[in-house]
């Protein structure tokens, strides 16, 4: 068991680490919201930049010219002095002449090493003194700046001729050239605040007034959405980046307005496919409110019923794999011959006045033949391929429907044929377009959609449906599917 001491403090429970914020996250809390903004905020940093490294570079070259131009005096001044100092005898002696007060202030004159002269402002000892010293001491020309009384530039000049290497140190202080420097760094500095905030404004109103066409094109296409309307952006007069964007908003615009119509065909074709199984499973059940039945008649409504709920549940699960676009690439294959007889059979019921045949390799002429004939879509598609076609067989037709299924190279052929009146020559054109009937008060239900589903759906399987004329009486319409 531990124990603490009298006089010690429980440690405090140490409080959890704060997670770090990223810098890109903390830098885009401050970044604006607009795009006007962020173009602004970029057209203002490169700005800011530029004006920075130009205002540098101009201070720069300022400074140094302004130091040049103080060097040439401090020259100029030590080569007048330089003029006036006796070089002939053995010793170096200073000439009076007029106004050499205003020559000797600031100059200090030395000859071999020894300092024959100094300003009356300066002592022996003084820090000026000692860098004029060591300045001529060099030899030869140069200069420097000591910050002892300020900023001070001194500058030593040789005296022309003479071998005891006499030289003139001559002084000038920079306050006034550092000065000027300072107040045009300041103005500058002004100036330059005043161009970025203009730069600014004017970047604003120029990004504001580039992008109107491109709010006025998204409230366009937003109406345009959701009413789904024709109009498009076209090829109108505008630049090219949002001539490209009005394009990409029209294919969008297309897309959007193509799923619409897909989704209300494929609502149609629902409804017009559950018409003929509801229609049974509601006459079923009032067959069997009628009156008593047996068992086994009731027995035989069930399965009617059951029957068709399961080709319901086909129905839309073929017409569903269809809308997702994968009916073409649903792998498998079937038996045509079975398939055509069970829909020949389901169908009976419908109309049993109209005799229903079915005729496969094996049945006619060549007799003895297997009816061996495979496709390569699965039994539901085919059947809702060949579907339409047998009901809409079944509705014009008056006494027999014929259903004839042959090998043809490369695939099978079916034939849905019916004894009605056929297709009026003007409609053959619109026979397969959506909704269209030859005659809407014929009496019959029909919604116009079958046909157009059973080529459609017959496409997508690298199959075709057509009509076929022909000089026997009625309609034949023929199915071209690829072999299995």
């Amino acid at each position: 068991m531990n124990h603490c001491p009298p006089n010690a403090r429980p440690r405090p429970a140490a409080e959890p680490a704060t997670p770090a914020v990223p810098w890109r996250a903390r830098a885009s809390r401050w970044a604006p919201a607009t795009l006007r903004g962020r173009l602004s905020l970029v057209a203002l940093t490169a700005a800011t930049l530029l004006m920075v490294i130009l205002t540098v570079a101009f201070n720069t070259v300022v400074r140094q010219r302004l130091q040049h131009q103080a060097d040439d005096e401090l020259r100029t001044r030590a080569t007048a002095v330089a003029a006036t100092l006796d070089i002939s005898g053995t010793r170096v002696r200073v000439l009076k002449t007029p106004g050499e007060e205003w020559l000797d202030a600031n100059v200090w004159i030395y000859a071999g090493g020894r300092l024959l002269e100094k300003p009356p402002t300066a002592t022996a000892s003084g820090p000026l003194t000692r860098a004029a010293g060591a300045l001529a001491a060099r030899g030869g020309t140069g200069c420097l700046t000591s910050g002892a009384h300020g900023p001070v530039r001194l500058c030593a000049r040789p005296v022309p001729g003479d071998r005891s290497g006499a030289a003139v140190v001559t002084a000038l202080d920079l306050s006034p050239y550092r000065a000027s420097a300072d107040t045009l760094l300041f103005a500058s500095l002004a100036l330059d605040a005043v161009m970025l905030a203009c730069a600014y404004a004017l970047t604003r109103l120029a990004v504001g007034r580039a992008l109107r066409p491109v709010r006025t094109m998204t409230h366009q296409a937003t109406r345009w959405s959701a009413v789904a309307s024709e109009e498009r952006f076209g090829h109108a007069d505008r630049p090219d980046e949002l001539a490209r964007l009005g394009g990409s908003l029209d294919a969008l615009l297309d897309r959007i307005r193509a799923l619409l119509r897909h989704e209300r065909q494929l609502t149609r074709e629902l409804s017009h496919e559950l018409r003929n199984p509801l229609a049974r499973i509601i006459a079923e059940l009032d067959w069997l409110r009628s009156r008593p039945r047996s068992a086994e008649e009731t027995w035989a409504a069930h399965e009617a019923v059951a029957d068709a709920a399961r080709s319901m549940r086909t129905i839309c699960d073929t017409l569903l794999d269809d809308a997702r676009d994968s009916a073409a690439a649903a792998p498998g294959t079937s038996e045509v011959v079975p398939v055509l007889r069970r829909l020949a059979d389901r169908a009976a019921t419908a109309r049993p006045e109209v005799e229903i045949a079915v005729r496969g390799p094996g049945d006619g002429p060549t007799a003895g033949v297997p009816d061996a004939l495979t496709v390569g879509v699965p039994d539901a598609l085919l059947e809702r391929i060949v579907s339409p076609l047998l009901d809409n067989a079944l509705r014009h037709a008056r006494s027999r429907v014929a259903i004839r299924a042959a090998a043809v190279p490369g695939g099978v052929r079916v034939e849905v044929g019916d004894d009605g009146p056929g297709v009026p020559e003007s409609f053959a054109p619109q026979l397969f377009l959506p909704g269209r009937r030859a005659d809407p008060g014929d009496g019959h239900g029909g919604a116009g959609l079958g046909l157009p589903l059973a080529r459609r759906l017959a496409r997508s399987a690298g199959g075709e449906v057509h009509h076929e004329e022909a000089d026997t009486p009625g309609a034949t319409f023929v199915v071209g599917l690829p072999s299995g």
